[in-house]
């Protein structure tokens, strides 16, 4: 069963500011719990709300545990990559929606699945698509990939200050054999930092972390998805309509955090000299400051301790 527990739920739903008869999108639809709560809202008006998710393992577990709101119309599901949300509306034939809601990075579901290859923590063949329909593999990129290119992988979309070293020593592991599982790539990872930031104890960060987030990042092309769709978004919100989009990295915060400030003030001219470029505001920001989630939360759920959710209002 995919299970998963939501992030930020409540305010993920205050933030989409639902009216129960228009359209709504849960562009990562996973095991359903933040589409669960926006159904509850739609059921007793005209509205719908398109699932989507690119996990097969997700979309047959979601189908089962919403069947009510599919049998009911309240709910189309669609396996894809957000990345074609104007393609996925142009299917269906609807030219606007009214609200979006983004909840990035890797599911619970993911991480303990034994053959998805995401976690540090369990023995697993490196893997770590989103997508088992993609050819390319965090397998392929270890193993076959030059030591520049690991260490640009690793330091750009990993942050990790130890990159150069650790791309080193995979590919000096290389010449012995393949690195076939995630425990093999954690030891290697291990034997390229200093000993005494290799493990902290049970609170402490393993030190493969960083390194198995940029490999995740690059094979399911994370950041250049997430780029693409954001702009797709926004010409397809209607006014008023909501981005709401929770981020679980720096990097993904970023880029969000970036994008929202550009919609809604795109002028390129020189501060203190009337606009020439001709830039119109696409919205407001509607969080100036990131949400985060509780102390009460993040003891419930671990997952939610690096969370941020920013939202923003288009204005036609």
């Amino acid at each position: 069963m995919f299970e998963h527990k939501p992030v930020l739920l409540e305010e993920a739903i205050a933030g989409l500011n639902i009216d129960k008869d228009k359209i709504y999108v849960d562009a990562t639809m996973g095991g359903g719990g933040h589409s669960e709560k926006i159904l509850e809202v739609l059921k007793n008006g005209k509205g719908i709300l398109i699932g989507i998710d690119q996990d097969i393992d997700a979309i047959n577990s979601t189908k089962e545990k919403l069947k009510s709101y599919i049998d009911d119309k309240k709910l189309i599901v669609v396996k894809e990559n957000f990345e074609k949300i104007d393609k996925i509306l142009d299917d269906l034939q609807i030219k606007s929606i009214d609200g979006i809601l983004m909840d990035l990075g890797v599911s619970s579901f993911q991480f303990d699945e034994g053959d998805r290859g995401f976690s540090y923590n369990k023995e697993a063949r490196l893997d770590m698509r989103m997508n088992k329909e993609e050819t390319l593999t965090a397998y392929e990129v270890v193993n076959a990939y030059s030591e520049k290119e690991l260490y640009e992988i690793i330091k750009d979309f990993g942050e990790e200050p130890f990159a150069k070293n650790i791309a080193k020593h995979i590919v000096d592991y290389r010449k012995i054999g393949p690195i076939e599982t995630t425990i093999d790539l954690v030891n290697i990872i291990k034997g390229a930092i200093p000993a005494k930031l290799r493990y902290s104890g049970a609170k402490g960060k393993n030190p493969a972390k960083k390194t198995f987030q940029a490999l995740r990042i690059y094979v399911n092309r994370e950041l250049e998805v997430l780029d693409v769709a954001l702009d797709k978004i926004l010409e397809r919100l209607d006014d008023r309509g909501r981005i709401v989009v929770i981020t679980f990295h720096s990097l993904e915060d970023k880029l969000v955090k970036s994008k929202f400030k550009i919609y809604e003030d795109p002028c390129t001219c020189p501060k203190g000299y009337p606009c020439v470029c001709g830039k119109k505001s696409k919205g407001i920001v509607v969080n100036k400051k990131a949400i985060i989630a509780s102390e009460e939360e993040i003891e419930r759920n671990r997952r939610a301790h690096s969370a941020k959710l920013r939202i923003f209002e288009r204005r036609i």
